[in-house]
């Protein structure tokens, strides 16, 4: 009878999901083509329009969540945020859920959640227009084999990266970054590596993204979440099978970490300078550890 409401209870909520994508969409589209039109003040003004649209579409997802999935989220930490200010976000990653975790704390308490995404999405059906008009910003990345073979093209990827990230001179924005670039699982954990809960973090998202936006962003939002029943999939949360989520939030001041000698813009010319950033990165990595070690005994104690 209980596996029957959960299947009753998640088909019910994919389907208000699906709807909610479809209705909201079509407005999200057709003001995306009005932002085409090259005229500065209106594109900045067709943004924040699409912006509210992705803002309302998270807002009834998040209904749908209490309604259906009826999860209980455990807010620690910092909460001092605001939707004015510029935010790196960086979090671990273990689900999809995380995505509608952050969604379901951050929205209307920073500015929307953004990726960095690939160049090549842009030209991706509806969705490449649809990121565009979300100011999603695109990336160029080439690789180190292509830099030798293509020298001239050296540090053209950050200036494309920057050019993209101009606009955020005018309006607050939060960037997403899942620094181990992969979700967790236990068998992708090597036997040497420092971290029981976490995968090794990647520090060169979070490089480009300040090498990008540096003198802009005010704070880094660094997010600890974690499932006291084990991770959960997609279906898991949507039937109502997630009781809690706890999502610990901490914040850094990225003037000062700037100003520290911490990060530099050599990170991706300078060997030493690229080691101390990770080191910095990997005691992140250390203390979220353990604080996902102290919850588990909370949790289960």
């Amino acid at each position: 009878m209980k596996s029957l409401f959960h299947l009753f209870n998640g088909a019910i909520s994919v389907l208000l999901y699906f709807l909610n994508t479809v209705i909201l969409c079509l407005p999200l589209l057709f003001f995306s083509l009005l932002k085409l039109i090259p005229i500065t003040t209106w594109r900045r003004w067709m943004s924040k329009v699409v912006d509210g649209i992705a803002t309302l579409w998270i807002s009834i997802n998040n209904l749908n969540q209490k309604i259906f999935s009826r999860t209980h989220f455990v807010y620690r930490g910092e909460r001092d945020i605001s939707v004015k200010e510029w935010y790196l976000v960086i979090a671990n990653h273990q689900s999809w859920v995380d995505i509608l975790a952050l969604q379901r704390v951050f929205n209307r308490k920073i500015p929307f959640l953004k990726f960095f995404l690939k160049k090549n999405l842009i030209y991706v059906p509806f969705l490449g227009l649809a990121w565009w008009a979300l100011d999603f910003p695109f990336m160029q990345r080439y690789s180190r084999a292509f830099l030798e073979k293509y020298p001239h093209l050296k540090g053209k990827d950050l200036e494309t990266t920057k050019k993209a990230c101009e606009k955020f001179e005018f309006k607050p924005v939060s960037i997403t970054n899942f620094v181990e670039g992969t979700r967790f699982d236990t068998r992708k954990v090597k036997p040497d590596s420092e971290f029981k809960h976490l995968l090794t973090p990647k520090s060169g998202g979070i490089a480009f993204v300040l090498n990008a936006m540096g003198e802009r962003l005010t704070k880094l939002i660094n997010v600890t979440i974690y499932y006291p029943k084990g991770i959960p999939t997609y279906w898991d949360f949507v039937s109502g099978k997630v009781k809690d989520i706890v999502v610990d939030v901490e914040t850094i001041d990225v003037q000062a970490l700037l100003s520290s000698g911490v990060y530099s813009d050599r990170y991706f010319t300078d060997d030493q300078q690229k080691r101390i950033f990770q080191e910095w990165i990997n005691g992140l990595w250390r203390n979220k550890d353990k604080k996902l070690e102290t919850l588990s005994k909370e949790w289960h104690s």
